[in-house]
């Protein structure tokens, strides 16, 4: 895998990125360790986390991700100086009040302080990429469809939260910035601050891209083409839904496999990729795989390993099997044909976990 660089940042990723959500929750550390161990072995070199950590998330194991990662840094400090570590501060408070208190803002304070405690459970000096989670100001975010004005509330601007991103930047403690679960005009709003007032640019935005959910291709992929920033595409394969295990039984029935994200955790039911709709649209790919002698998980990997929009693709995993599973589909070469057979079941569908 040839290393490919962050937008106008000096980092320079692999184009498989190791996510770590699961670590903490449905990863025990020790197993986090081993799979850290691996994604080594193998040449990945792009790790990402957040402070809310691990997910779902809740009150127990907020910041646990950072901290097991944290551990195993210290157990290879060797490693660190060859890894790009990205990290996230949480936006306002979507129910999780244990996060500053439930505050429903971002402020520069709580972006400086976070990245502090972030710094101390990961262990190191610096944060190779610090991302804010999701936007502050009102956005359709998280399944959401339209945008609503009347929910309107006051807020830290961008250019307060980019001067805290920049100032991070300039006492050491962040190499770059990214955004994440943004939208166009929140990531032109960074740019064109970042360019008028000489502060740090992102360099990233980390959206949802799937098979089921290719909404940054909607005038998103324009505007980051355009203005020189790089996606990190997460959950390529739809929290599971991509890699046929529900097709025969479902979310809900009682042949669905336990230890599944979205079987295993009501609270991930209830999101985008629990509705019927997403369930739907990943068995009609899923089948597309099979009829062309590819699993699901080689095709919806292959889906976005191959697009022009992603730079780096984060996979999360809860088993070193996984995650050789996730890097064996490195390479698998989609035709003209099957690409063709995937844009007419989106013409039909369009993005059902949006």
């Amino acid at each position: 895998m040839n290393k490919v660089q962050l937008g106008s940042s000096d980092l320079h990723v692999t184009p498989i990125c190791l996510g770590t959500m699961t670590f903490g929750e449905q990863v025990c550390q020790a197993d986090s360790h081993d799979i850290l161990d691996r994604s080594l072995a193998l040449g990945i070199n792009f790790i990402d986390t957040a402070e809310m950590y691990a997910v779902p998330a809740r009150a127990e194991t907020f910041g646990a991700t950072e901290t097991i990662v944290g551990n195993w840094l210290a157990k290879n400090p060797g490693a660190r100086n060859s890894l790009v570590l990205a990290s996230k501060v949480a936006g306002p408070s979507r129910g999780m009040d244990w996060i500053r208190k439930g505050s429903q803002d971002l402020t520069a304070k709580d972006i400086e302080g976070a990245c502090n405690d972030s710094l101390r459970r990961l262990q190191t000096d610096v944060i190779d990429l610090y991302q804010i989670h999701w936007p502050a100001r009102n956005t359709p975010a998280f399944g959401a469809v339209y945008f609503d004005p009347s929910k309107e509330k006051p807020v830290s601007s961008i250019e307060v939260q980019l001067q805290a991103l920049s100032g991070l930047v300039k006492a050491g403690k962040v190499r770059a910035i990214g955004l994440s679960n943004e939208t166009p005009y929140g990531v032109s709003e960074f740019v064109r601050l970042a360019d008028q007032h000489g502060l740090a640019r992102v360099a990233t935005v980390q959206n949802a891209y799937c098979l089921v959910n290719r909404t940054v291709e909607n005038g998103l992929d324009e505007l980051m083409h355009r203005t020189g920033v790089s996606l990190l595409a997460y959950s390529p394969l739809a929290f599971g839904l991509l890699t046929g295990k529900y097709d025969l039984s479902g979310i809900d029935g009682p042949d669905a496999p336990a230890e599944g994200r979205i079987a295993k955790f009501e609270s991930v039911r209830k999101q985008r990729w629990g509705r019927p709709e997403a369930l739907a649209a990943a068995r009609r790919y899923n089948a597309l795989a099979i009829a062309n002698g590819m699993t699901p998980t080689q095709l919806a990997l292959a889906f976005c390993y191959t697009k022009w929009q992603v730079a780096s693709t984060i996979i999360g995993v809860t088993s070193v099997a996984q995650l050789d599973q996730a890097v064996l589909a490195w390479g698998t070469k989609l035709s003209a044909e099957v690409l063709a057979e995937i844009d007419k079941i989106r013409w039909e569908i369009r993005d059902p976990a949006l």
